[in-house]
């Protein structure tokens, strides 16, 4: 039984960790999809460009494949894999972390190294709430113009989100649809003769 909702952050937060003169940044992010890991990830370069390194980690989806790490430069393993230790300890996803890396002077080794990043990333964490949010299936019904009051009932009854509608003589309509709702809505629209649905990704 696959889980119909999934934990995430919901607003970003900041938190710093220093050891041996050197600074951790860290920055939690809500993220969708990889195009706003990389804005993200492109605008904290840009706001610390004298920074040592950008490390980061990201898990996005919820099917548990889609997430990526970086030591951006540190000794393999010793930042990226720690921060998204972290994000999974936790059970999180569509979440990034980046750690911003000024170094101070001494180095810290692996054991340190990996220490810094994996305590910035919980500092990080501590700071914003975690939301359970429903998992959402997007789906795409072709109805005729006369069935629309009960398809509109249904989408009320089960609280579908309408994404997009085009309503003509025959309709088009795009809606998000609760995982955990899923199987009886589908059903619903079946019972409705000559109604066309397509899971639409």
């Amino acid at each position: 039984m696959s889980p119909d909702s999934y934990n995430t952050i919901d607003k970003p937060s900041v938190a710093e960790f220093k050891d041996k003169g050197s600074k951790f940044i860290a920055y939690a992010f809500p993220v969708a999809d990889t195009n706003e890991f990389k804005e993200k990830l492109a605008a904290i370069k840009k706001e610390h460009p004298k920074a040592t390194h950008h490390c980061f980690a990201y898990r996005i989806g919820t099917d548990g494949n889609n997430f990526r790490v970086s030591d951006d430069g540190e000794p393999s393993g010793t930042a990226g894999k720690p921060i998204l230790g972290q994000i999974d300890s936790r059970q999180l996803s569509n979440i990034l972390i980046i750690v911003v890396r000024y170094f101070g002077g001494t180095l810290l080794g692996v054991p340190g190294l990996i220490n810094a990043y994996k305590t910035a990333a919980s500092f990080a964490l501590q700071t914003t709430p975690v939301l359970q949010k429903p998992i959402l299936i997007n789906y795409r019904l072709q109805f005729d113009y006369t069935q629309m009051n009960e398809v509109m009932k249904i989408v009320k009854k089960f609280d579908c989100m309408i994404l997009n509608q085009e309503l003509q003589l025959f309709c088009v309509m795009e809606i998000r649809i609760g995982k955990k709702n899923l199987e009886q809505v589908l059903n619903s629209f079946k019972e409705l003769k000559g109604i066309e649905l397509e899971a639409n990704y």
